[in-house]
């Protein structure tokens, strides 16, 4: 397998979530998400930090939101077609209710994505997130849905202040993948980079 899946290598517990070093990776990675069960945390796809003019603006940025560079806008169809190539079944898609996040998920191709706000960002300078979001989203990792995976679309700030112990923060792109801990938590089981999921075979 060409495909790099960085997982993680810590042995502590923070918030009741696990953040264990158990490996998925390659075809088992693969076959464990066609059984589904997962909670796939994303960043959004690759975005400049200026918004764009009114010239550059994409047809349905109607706000003028920042929005997902040429990258960004690959790397996020790539996903998709990746993600259906590789046949892993998506149930609940949620996503931040920002213009890149909802970008982020409709390139992707996934189906009927729920803007929530406890995935949003705090203002145009990306301040950290609120308890109240760390928390929502810690839980949320725990929601393991039966016979498909959830995928979660949101912001840095709201990551690193639900998981600080995760190291290195991850990338434009960058999925985490939890899984079921056997004690009614969650653990990390691995990290896939956006641009690795094209190379993934099952």
């Amino acid at each position: 397998m060409n495909s790099r899946v960085c997982v993680v290598a810590l042995c502590s517990v923070f918030a009741g979530i696990g953040l264990q070093a158990q490996t998925l990776s390659g075809p088992a990675l693969v076959k464990a998400l066609h059984q589904g069960g997962y909670v796939v945390l994303m960043r959004h796809a690759s975005s400049p930090r200026e918004k764009p003019d009114f010239r550059s603006a994409d047809p349905g940025n109607l706000n003028g939101e920042r929005q997902l560079d040429d990258l960004g806008k690959l790397n996020a169809e790539a996903l998709g077609k990746a993600l259906k190539h590789l046949k892993v079944p998506i149930g609940e898609v949620f996503t931040s209710p920002t213009y890149r996040a909802i970008q982020t998920a409709r390139l992707a191709n996934l189906s009927s994505p729920r803007p929530q706000a406890e995935l949003g960002e705090n203002g145009p300078n990306m301040q950290a997130a609120t308890e109240a979001q760390a928390a929502w989203l810690q839980k949320k990792v725990t929601e393991f849905p039966s016979g498909t995976n959830t995928i979660l679309i949101t912001h840095l700030p709201n990551i690193t202040k639900a998981f600080p112990q995760l190291a290195p923060p991850p990338e434009d792109g960058e999925a985490i993948i939890f899984g079921p801990d056997g004690k009614g938590g969650a653990t990390v089981v691995a990290r896939i980079k956006i641009d690795e999921w094209p190379k993934m075979k099952g």
